[in-house]
């Protein structure tokens, strides 16, 4: 049996999941899909204090209130970010990494780092009424969708977990800083499919596993049995 430690992007809930987490219990293994801090059933709890490392506490939390072991920990977008962070401070808990369709960044560097489009909304976020609130990405026109789905009844059920994110998570930087964080395995899978321009995805080290699915951004809700299946050969 293995540990999956699902962890969900910007914007989006644990409930993204939803169609993967049944596939991989039924193959036996011990799955966890969190909400974090300012989504889902703690979108309440969001505030211009939340930021990236709220959100790796978050995680962190979690493995050792369960006492998480040689976890496999997949985080989607923006939670690249935070798998990241995680993977550095419990390097001996953590027994492989899966970065989907995410950002990878190094030591200091923050989602405006990593992703450089960012930015802007960080701009708009600093200078709107507000100054912390960061909307969700609006739907682009086919074939890109909302976060690359496309099905009418999929795009209403994302709409339904779609929150407003804290411009502090896209600021904080990463910690990087533990050398054994670099021995701990890596597998990337990139959604190739119809990538909105802007997007920028950095060269994966030759000595990394590179798996692409024929989707969208959102593959767990487009995709989720070729997904599952691509999470259980890590298991």
């Amino acid at each position: 049996m293995s540990t999956y430690l699902l962890v969900h992007g910007a914007w989006h809930s644990g409930e993204c999941w939803e169609r993967i987490v049944p596939k991989l219990t039924a193959a036996g293994h011990r799955v966890f899909a969190p909400s974090l801090t300012g989504h889902g059933e703690k979108a309440h709890l969001l505030g211009p204090e939340v930021g990236l490392d709220t959100h790796v506490d978050d995680v962190l939390g979690l493995i050792t209130d369960e006492d998480l072991t040689d976890v496999v920990l997949v985080g989607h977008s923006y939670a690249g970010l935070v798998v990241s962070s995680v993977a550095n401070q419990v390097p001996d808990r953590v027994g492989h990494l899966v970065y989907l369709d995410a950002m990878v960044p190094e030591h200091g560097e923050s989602a405006a780092d990593v992703q450089p489009v960012s930015q802007v909304l960080i701009d708009r976020a600093l200078a709107d009424g507000s100054g912390w609130r960061v909307p969700p990405l609006p739907e682009l026109p086919p074939p890109h969708g909302l976060f690359g789905v496309t099905e009418p009844a999929d795009v209403a059920w994302l709409r339904t977990m779609l929150t407003d994110e804290s411009v502090r998570c896209l600021q904080q930087p990463v910690r990087l800083d533990n050398p054994a964080v670099h021995t701990i395995p890596r597998t990337h899978i990139h959604c190739v499919a119809d990538v909105p321009e802007g997007i920028v995805r950095r060269p994966v080290p030759a000595t990394e596993q590179v798996w692409r699915l024929p989707t969208g951004h959102d593959c767990m809700i487009t995709m989720p049995a070729e997904l599952a299946e691509l999470l259980l050969e890590l298991g």
